[in-house]
């Protein structure tokens, strides 16, 4: 257990300097409703539906009743990131899994141009460090969740290592409880054994005893007969 938990934090750390360069943001054309879009993308090496839900949820948070989701394709219309603009923008955005994890890609009509990196190279960096951003931030949660896990892996390594104590507490208590039961055993053998020889002498007595009987019998028998012999003596 001690082992597993340690191998789970160093996993932690390990990931923690590592996601720095697992959210790359590219330049991606991709066909909404039939209509192809420039966009920009970042990846996310974290599970798709986690993703999504957060993505999601920090577009409702900001935009509100703004945000329309048709399909899993999400749309603003007429809102302002300051991040990137500081005028009103209209923006598509789509979440996709992927074998190393998700996703997030949007297209942004500046109003006097879609963002490129070549013809909005400002808002082109902008945006980018938004989703970057946004990026670190799912990672940053990721990390708290396993941090959580390694701490309750933790509790639950303590909490079997008193239980592992407790249990040889008790094991010692029992094999008190053994060691005195033998010597209350021996106890009653030996008090038994004595009786055993009292009994046996008490046999013996008593065989001394009936052959002390036998003895006065014939005494007697022979008293009888000179009594009886006696009689017969008589004139």
């Amino acid at each position: 257990m001690k082992n597993s938990l340690l191998i789970l934090l160093f996993t932690c750390l390990a990931t923690l300097g590592g996601y720095a360069q697992k959210s790359p943001v590219d330049e991606v054309d991709m066909s909404i409703n039939n209509i192809p879009r420039k966009g920009q993308r970042v990846s996310i090496q974290l599970d798709n539906k986690r993703v999504e839900a957060a993505w999601l949820k920090q577009l409702s948070e900001k935009f509100g009743n703004k945000l329309k989701n048709s399909k899993g394709v999400l749309n603003l219309d007429g809102i302002i990131i300051e991040e990137i603009a500081p005028t009103p923008i209209r923006v598509i955005s789509k979440v996709d899994g992927t074998p190393t994890g998700t996703t997030v890609w949007w297209s942004i009509d500046l109003g006097n141009a879609y963002l490129g990196k070549e013809a909005t190279p400002a808002q082109w960096k902008s945006a980018e460090k938004y989703l970057k951003d946004f990026a670190r931030m799912m990672y940053r949660e990721d990390l708290v969740s396993q941090i959580a896990e390694a701490e309750r892996a933790l509790v639950a390594s303590q909490n079997n290592h008193s239980a592992v104590i407790d249990k040889s507490s008790t094991i010692k208590k029992d094999i008190e409880k053994n060691k005195a039961r033998k010597l209350e055993i021996q106890q009653l053998l030996a008090a038994n054994a004595a009786e055993l020889q009292q009994f046996n002498n008490l046999i013996d007595a008593n065989l001394k005893e009936q052959e002390a009987a036998r003895g006065d019998i014939v005494s007697m028998r022979i008293a009888l007969e000179a009594v009886k012999d006696r009689m017969t003596k008589i004139e």
